[in-house]
């Protein structure tokens, strides 16, 4: 039997047959249909964690201080006060896989200006903050390397802290604003992020130079944690290492003692 006389009989057994091959092509289409929904739904999904992940920070690595013991009771990573600018200074010059490195200090007040006020979080960082969270800057500049270690009283804010104190849409550069009473001049307006995976607003942010922050606002000289990108997704590995071993040295760890970070 040829090609064409088999699909003479195909066709004749699809027409005596109609509602079971409609039935059929119809099982086919929706399982067809369902396998690239599901397809599609995983693919935006996993699109959108990326997405999220890459608006927190680049290749981002971050040190924390371990806990704290005092007098045998746990006191938390957020009294440990071994971290500190040498740390920075330290990863800066000993860790080739980094490059960017910035320390982090934060606190929490009412942002003021004129007769409004909000309630949000100002980070410290130095000049290359901005780099390591991927934040754009889409009015004014960034801190400079003076402004860092000068206890500049300068800030960038973010757009939700900007739609709160000058209005919907207002560019604030140039503006001054009060944070515990301090006065800071606006340089920068950061472009949006938006919710981070957690659900906390990035936008609502307000970052100066670390040591303004920690002589200003939270009269300290330690540092809450330390933020650095590595050179690539494939190195970080390579930097941890070798951030571990520099805070080691830096710390006068012996070989026998644990990490206090």
């Amino acid at each position: 039997m040829n090609i064409g006389n088999l699909l003479k009989v195909a066709l004749n057994a699809l027409k005596r047959n109609k509602m079971r091959s409609f039935l059929t092509m119809l099982g086919i289409i929706i399982g067809v249909a369902s396998v690239i929904t599901m397809l599609a739904i995983g693919q935006g999904s996993k699109k959108s964690i990326q997405d999220q992940i890459a608006s927190m920070g680049s290749n981002m690595l971050f040190v924390m201080p371990s806990n704290m013991r005092m007098g045998g009771v746990q006191q938390g990573s957020s009294s440990s006060q071994r971290l500190t600018v040498n740390d920075v200074t330290a990863i800066k010059t000993g860790c080739e896989a980094v490059i960017a490195v910035s320390p982090e200090v934060r606190g929490s007040g009412q942002a003021v200006y004129g007769n409004s006020n909000w309630p949000t979080t100002m980070y410290g960082g130095n000049e290359e903050y901005l780099e390591i969270k991927s934040w754009k800057i889409v009015s004014g500049r960034n801190m400079t390397d003076s402004e860092a270690k000068g206890s500049a009283k300068v800030c960038l804010i973010g757009r939700t802290v900007a739609d709160e104190l000058f209005g919907e849409g207002i560019d604030p550069t140039g503006e001054t604003i009060r944070f515990k009473n301090v006065p800071f001049r606006v340089i920068g307006l950061l472009g949006e992020k938006g919710q981070n995976s957690f659900g906390q607003d990035q936008d609502d942010v307000v970052i100066a130079p670390y040591t303004t922050v920690q002589k200003r606002i939270l009269a300290q000289t330690h540092i809450q944690s330390i933020q650095m990108s590595a050179r690539s997704a494939e190195e970080s590995a390579l930097a941890q290492e070798q951030v571990e071993e520099v805070l080691r040295v830096s710390h006068r760890l012996r070989e026998n003692e644990n990490n206090d970070f």
